[in-house]
């Protein structure tokens, strides 16, 4: 099986310095990969046909170990701090010498793959990994070019990447032995001592984040995206929780992408092929695409099995509560292939608002759509993370603080262009969260009401009704919506205590005030005027 991969091209790896491993299987199938896992013994086949493997130590990102080298390229342009951590260029080649080195003597597989679904914005990636299950992650996540296109395929970005070499801090420089660092000038992703995939997904979504808008003008984003039948695009953005992976997941509109886009002048394309959804608490009646996306080909990672029945038990958290499934678009019966809609005609920002603050949905300004995008607002409950025991303001720039190597501004104002020369595009905040109260008092937004506001928004029926305004935050929500109760609409209504909503929304608005300090040096004033407005209330 492994002659197929081979071919003798350990002599192309030279150029990594990777051409003294023993072999290099190259491109092998879902199938190989999955016989290479078992084999290895590092997996086995669940009931459903998915391959099934466990991490190990890491089974989520490691923030404070992703670095990006500080060099002529990026160290004017780079967003530096805790997102972005400066790593030496000298220190980088010592590492990822004693990375070839270790590497010497042993398999590796090696994926030729390409990010970008649209042609003009197409990035090749060449993937080599210590484990087979690494590589058939890469498979299913990035695009795959045809039998043809490998044959004279040239890599311009390289990952490699190794579970098990660990950095010693004091000789390489890591804060620890686990690493993802970004190196652009040598245009490699360098991943360690982690065997969690999604350091490998989130690398080339973070140097994207720098190439497409900078070189491009391609706003690149974080959020899902679909097309109605009529061809009208639609863009999700929204933290954990927030329903974007559901409310995307329209059986009458067709899966562009789950979780990473670019938006050209003209298009919204997908820049992965796959996508990488969480598992806990996964049944086929809450998530019925995920669920039968999940067979052979599909990779689970750290899920719970009945050892003798191979079943596997969503609601296991033994391991981790992010359990994951990595599978291909093709998966997705709806998907569109190639994964390429039109420009946006309507945005929704989620948030899961516990403090019963936010209309269900609002439809916002430029300025205010400016302003709430580098915000990235949602709200944390209880029992969502150990140590939480009421709600919490959670706030990610742009929707995807950790993946952002430029300043939030720059993607704002990108938005911003976007948007005012497409007066058209209609930007929705959507609360999926509380009403008649905050968490623990009022209750959850229904889910069927969530989703025929956004019908409603898809459709234009919210261009003529009548609007009201709220206070504080100045957003302006429809006061009706078919099949959604009139009462709900507007949320101070919906509070017994008009006091106690008047005091919360105040409470709130300073949230936001605050935590855009951060972001106010590197900001237009047209964006720093859409903030809340914190009108004094009677406590």
């Amino acid at each position: 099986m492994k002659e197929f991969g081979f071919k003798g091209k350990n002599s192309t790896l030279a150029t990594l310095g990777l051409d003294k491993v023993e072999a290099a299987y190259w491109n092998l199938s879902p199938a190989e990969l999955i016989e290479e896992t078992i084999a290895s013994g590092d997996g086995v086949l669940c009931n459903t046909g998915a391959l099934a493997v466990d991490t190990g130590e890491f089974t989520g990102r490691s923030p404070k170990d992703k670095f990006v080298v500080c060099d002529d390229i990026t160290e004017k342009t780079v967003w530096w701090g805790d997102i972005n951590i400066k790593f030496d260029s000298a220190k980088f080649d010592a590492l990822y010498n004693r990375v070839a080195a270790y590497l010497e003597g042993k398999e590796v597989y090696v994926r030729d793959s390409y990010a970008c679904a649209d042609p003009k914005y197409r990035l090749n990636i060449r993937v080599v990994t210590e484990k087979p299950w690494s590589n058939l992650f890469a498979n299913n996540l990035f695009l795959r070019p045809t039998q043809e296109e490998i044959q004279s395929f040239n890599p311009e970005w390289s990952i490699v990447c190794a579970p098990d070499f660990m950095a010693d801090p004091k000789i390489d420089g890591t804060r620890q032995h686990n690493f993802a660092i970004l190196n652009f000038t040598r245009k490699i992703i360098l991943i360690g001592g982690t065997g969690y995939t999604g350091e490998i997904k989130k690398g080339i979504f973070s140097l994207l984040n720098y190439i497409l808008p900078q070189e491009k003008g391609v706003l690149s984003m974080h959020c899902s995206a679909n097309q109605g039948k009529f061809g009208d695009t639609a863009i999700f953005f929204g933290l954990s929780g927030t329903g974007k992976t559901t409310l995307s997941a329209d059986p009458n509109r067709n899966l562009i992408g789950d979780d990473e886009h670019g938006w050209s002048e003209s298009s919204v394309f997908n820049i992965e092929g796959g996508c990488y959804a969480k598992c806990i608490d996964l049944t086929k009646e809450k998530e019925p695409e995920i669920w039968e996306a999940i067979k052979f080909g599909a990779l689970l990672e750290n899920i719970g099995m009945d050892e003798n029945t191979r079943l596997v038990d969503f609601k296991d958290t033994g391991k981790t509560e992010n359990t994951r499934v990595a599978y291909p678009i093709n998966h997705i019966a709806n998907a569109m292939e190639p994964s390429i809609g039109s420009a946006p005609k309507n945005i929704f920002f989620l948030t899961a608002d516990a403090f019963g603050v936010i209309p269900p949905i609002s439809k916002l300004t430029t300025a205010q759509a400016m302003y709430h995008f580098i915000s990235g607002y949602t709200a944390k409950v209880a029992g969502t993370e150990m140590g939480i025991t009421e709600p919490q303001t959670t706030f990610s720039a742009c929707f995807g603080k950790a993946f952002l190597p430029l300043h939030p501004g720059k993607y704002a104002e990108l938005l911003g262009n976007k948007l005012k020369s497409n007066p058209d595009i209609n930007v929705w905040l959507v609360n999926t969260g509380w009403t008649g109260g905050a968490y623990g008092v009022g209750s959850r937004i229904k889910l069927s009401f969530t989703r025929a506001l956004i019908t409603a928004a898809l459709e234009g029926k919210l261009a003529d009704v009548e609007y009201g305004v709220t206070p504080n935050f100045n957003l302006h929500f429809p006061k009706t919506c078919p099949n959604v109760p009139t009462e709900i609409m507007e949320p101070r209504n919906t509070w017994k205590d008009k006091n106690a909503f008047d005091i919360q929304a105040a409470k709130l608005a300073s949230g936001f005030v605050k935590n855009f300090e951060q972001y106010a040096s590197g900001v237009s004033k047209e964006i720093l005027e859409a903030a809340p407005k914190l009108e004094s209330v009677n406590a």
